[in-house]
């Protein structure tokens, strides 16, 4: 699909779209936990509609009832010796473990940029946990055989959480009792306390956390309900792109989004404070409109998917602005600091990328383009909110890439105003 983005003005309300962060957890949890969950608000994004078929895929039955889904759980029994995790990074690396809980061997597989992505953590930490893996050269697909036997083990959290956030829910899916995980150079914390949260929402046990360094599962699970509710939060992911676009191209009332959230990019507030974008942040919405911005300084190690909305801000800002973090972004779908440099270098944006700093000069106006989403979601979201502002049309190639966290994206800027044209 291709869009043509004009330069608009926007002005409404607007809700945000479901957290696939929360909403995948949801899924992971309610499997683990067992009984009965329901569902509200629940995301339809792909990676939201692949985590449900991994869940089915492990032994879960899913019923739509309006707007809620009723997910039904004995355990993790798989019923199939597949499980596909689509195009999802924290699918991949949170069902994994979930996995292998299982007797059998089961193969693992993804598409897209999923299949480059490394999985060498499975190959090392896995084993230790008496499971066997076959992988290809740390590659998908995987194939696992349990059953995980839960141990004390130190892992790397380096390249991501969600790796984390995988051993933590097998753990507690396995009534682990009396066992550490040591963790080492943790990166994106806010996650990891969105997954405690999640679990605790569902009534898993919820281990000891030292500090980030470690985490220690007692064994002691609270008292076990057969039921439970759960409202998947407004994505703060999502939300940025329709914050961001309100700073550079209209006055927006959004919605949906709760500033008391544990997601790592709920930080894009900071960012718009710092740059003195105008902005009213109250219980129930936040409101955004333009004013004369100024560069900023943000480190985004530990919320490197703010990267690209971040950039689209940065470019109406006036200086360089500077953000650290850049090494986050190799295995995304794209390499996104390199992606973000050549697709914005189109528009007239000049970004350097020094080791781990990002510095965008800011404050000279940008030109509309013919840009590639590089079938990276982000990157499309980014370059239509940069477009709003710019000097003539900007075309985005593969711009469908948004169905992978935001499908309703074009409709809702649209929706306030943005002038855009969608061509299959």
């Amino acid at each position: 699909m291709v869009v043509t983005v004009e330069p608009s003005s926007i002005k409404g309300e607007i809700w945000a779209p479901a957290s696939k962060s929360s909403m995948q957890r949801a899924c992971a949890a309610a499997i683990a936990a067992g009984g009965t969950s329901i569902i509200r608000n629940p995301g339809k994004s792909n990676d939201d509609k692949a985590a449900l078929g991994v869940i089915q895929a492990l032994g879960a039955a899913i019923e739509q009832k309006d707007s809620e889904l009723i997910i039904r759980s004995s355990g993790i029994h798989a019923r199939s010796t597949t499980v596909h995790c689509g195009e999802s990074g924290l699918g991949i690396r949170m069902f994994t473990p979930l996995v292998a809980l299982n007797e059998e061997a089961i193969t693992i597989t993804g598409e897209g940029s999923l299949v480059t992505r490394p999985m060498d953590f499975f190959d090392e930490v896995l084993p230790q946990l008496q499971v066997s893996v076959q992988s290809r050269q740390g590659k998908l697909p995987l194939v696992v055989k349990g059953p995980l036997k839960p141990g004390n083990i130190t892992i790397d959290g380096s390249l991501s959480s969600q790796f984390l956030t995988g051993i933590l829910l097998a753990y507690a899916a396995a009534g682990a009792k009396d066992v550490t995980i040591t963790v080492t150079n943790l990166k994106s914390k806010p996650y990891v306390d969105l997954t405690l949260k999640v679990m605790e929402d569902f009534g898993l046990e919820v281990p000891q956390n030292n500090n980030y360094e470690s985490f220690y599962f007692t064994g002691n699970r609270p008292t076990v309900t057969d039921s439970r509710t759960y409202t998947v939060e407004g994505d703060w992911s999502g939300g940025a792109f329709l914050l961001v676009a309100a700073a550079i191209a209209g006055e927006t009332i959004i919605s949906g989004l709760d500033v008391f959230s544990t997601q790592a990019d709920k930080a894009i507030l900071q960012a718009l404070m710092s740059c003195g974008a105008g902005i009213s942040i109250e219980s129930e919405q936040i409101t955004v409109r333009p004013m004369p911005m100024k560069a900023f300084h943000f480190n985004a190690t530990d919320c490197p998917d703010l990267f690209p909305p971040l950039v689209a801000l940065a470019a109406y800002c006036e200086g360089t602005t500077v953000i650290e973090g850049v090494g986050r972004l190799t295995h995304k779908e794209s390499n996104r600091a390199l992606t973000l440099q050549e697709e914005f270098g189109k528009m007239g944006l000049s970004i350097e990328l020094q080791d781990d700093l990002m510095l965008i000069k800011g404050g000279q106006g940008l030109t509309g383009a013919q840009v590639h989403s590089h079938h990276d979601h982000r990157i499309a979201m980014a370059c239509a909110v940069a477009a709003l502002k710019a000097t003539g049309s900007t075309t985005i190639e593969k711009a469908e890439a948004i169905n992978k966290s935001y499908p309703d994206f074009y409709e809702h800027i649209r929706s306030l105003g943005a002038k855009l044209n969608q061509e299959v």
